[in-house]
């Protein structure tokens, strides 16, 4: 994986439904808060930093260190450290759903973003710590 060219201004304009457009708008600020990185594109990702990842298969690339998805039904928040590191704060976040890495959230407006910043504070810091 790694960053596309293309700017970033059109590619919030053009996301649907709006609640998601805001929504993107508010993480790219958090992000860009939290990560003190400029945002890029990495496909429909908006990454931040970015971290080289290994597996066990010998398999390898780059990936950005925050990152996010703004998808039809949530905004998928992309926890390369894994969900489970952030258990305690996922149970004081709000309505979300989780897969490995992702964190899903249908609406911003529903979770307390200080908690979701802290989350993505300790995911950035331990993935860009490797």
């Amino acid at each position: 994986m790694e960053p596309t060219a293309g700017s970033l201004d059109v590619f919030l304009s053009a996301i649907t439904p709006k609640v998601r457009q805001r929504d993107a708008r508010t993480m790219v600020e958090l992000m860009r808060r939290v990560t003190a990185e400029e945002p890029q594109l990495w496909g429909s990702i908006i990454g931040f930093g970015a971290y080289h990842y290994r597996y066990a298969s010998g398999r390898e690339g780059d990936a950005p260190a925050a990152g996010f998805a703004a998808r039809w039904q949530a905004t998928t928040i992309y926890l390369p450290d894994g969900v489970e590191a952030h258990a305690e704060a996922l149970d004081r976040l709000g309505p979300h759903s989780t897969g490995v890495g992702c964190l899903y959230i249908p609406r911003l407006d529903q979770v307390d973003l200080a908690v979701l910043e802290e989350i993505i504070a300790g995911s950035y810091r331990r993935v860009t710590a490797w």
